[in-house]
């Protein structure tokens, strides 16, 4: 008869990864150490090699080659096995009830997340959203790993094998200062801008990738070699005169643009704009939950 790994020895091998501790660890487990110990031990013999590499107490914890990979699929592995828990609650109805691990990107947000919220703890008081702002690499990763259960995120992107719903349409505009919009003809054509003077944001944000695909911005001559955090810098670059930059219209309808000194114009080209949408695991048993959700963030968009 095989003998297969438990989750429980996975988890205690993916906690000692993660603390590099093994006290630490047993602490997380809420098991002593020595049944942790114990537990991992069995999983090596198990498997038939070594996760770690054993030395003295006072050297760093080193995971072999083989017990990197091991705790990469046992993630998944858990993020499954957390997916069969759900399941449960599904099968007796609980669709808008428990706990409910939501991430969304640094920009969409501060302009999303208080709205939906807020309409979630009006209509589903049951639901507990616990909610995380991050990066789409950082984010798509987390939800691998069981840490997410569903994203909010700008499209399109490679999200793998993920599932996804478009949710909405979120256009792009152009922000200049008054000062330099007096100098540049309407509508904007790039030719016209000086050479470095459309700022964006940091390669890690989507939103930099979906905005010059979207607004046709072919001359990289243009763009300005700085780049920004957040939008809230970007603002701030273009209101002191400095160049031009794309606004998501949801961080216009927010107010991000609200007592500065800026004319709003069009891109140039067709129609820009990023598509918004939910994503999940294809083995998650929430796709209802995902439906409703879907539902009240179209609707707020």
């Amino acid at each position: 008869m095989n003998k297969w790994p438990s989750l429980k020895q996975l988890h205690y091998l993916i906690t000692l990864h993660e603390t590099r501790h093994f006290n630490e660890a047993a602490k997380r487990c809420f098991v002593s150490q020595s049944t942790l110990s114990k537990g991992i031990q069995n999983l090596e013999d198990l498997i038939g090699c070594s996760l770690y590499e054993k030395k003295d107490k006072r050297s760093s914890l080193v995971f072999t080659p083989a017990g990197e990979m091991i705790v990469e699929h046992g993630r998944e592995l858990l993020a499954k096995g957390q997916d069969l828990v759900e399941l449960g609650r599904v099968c007796q109805g609980e669709v808008m009830e428990g706990q409910l691990k939501l991430g969304c990107i640094p920009t969409i947000a501060p302009f999303l997340l208080g709205d939906l919220v807020q309409e979630i703890n009006q209509r589903f008081p049951q639901l507990n959203l616990l909610l995380r702002e991050d990066t789409t690499a950082n984010l798509l990763q987390a939800l691998k790993q069981g840490e997410m259960d569903v994203l909010i995120l700008a499209l399109p992107m490679d999200i793998g094998s993920m599932h996804s719903q478009i949710v909405g349409q979120d256009p792009f505009k152009m922000i200049i200062s008054r000062n330099q919009a007096n100098r540049i003809q309407v509508p904007i054509k790039y030719d016209d801008l000086p050479d470095e003077s459309v700022f964006l944001l940091e390669n890690e944000h989507c939103l930099t990738e979906h905005a010059v695909s979207a607004c046709q911005l072919t001359r990289t001559e243009k763009i300005n070699p700085f780049t920004a955090t957040s939008l809230h810098t970007l603002v701030q670059m273009v209101a002191n005169g400095l160049g031009t930059t794309f606004i998501p219209q949801m961080a216009i309808d927010h107010g991000l643009l609200d007592n500065q000194n800026l004319i709003i114009a069009d891109p140039p080209g067709q129609k820009a704009y990023r598509d918004i949408g939910l994503v999940w695991r294809p083995s998650s048993s929430r796709y209802e939950t995902f439906e409703k959700l879907s539902s009240i963030v179209a609707e707020l968009l």
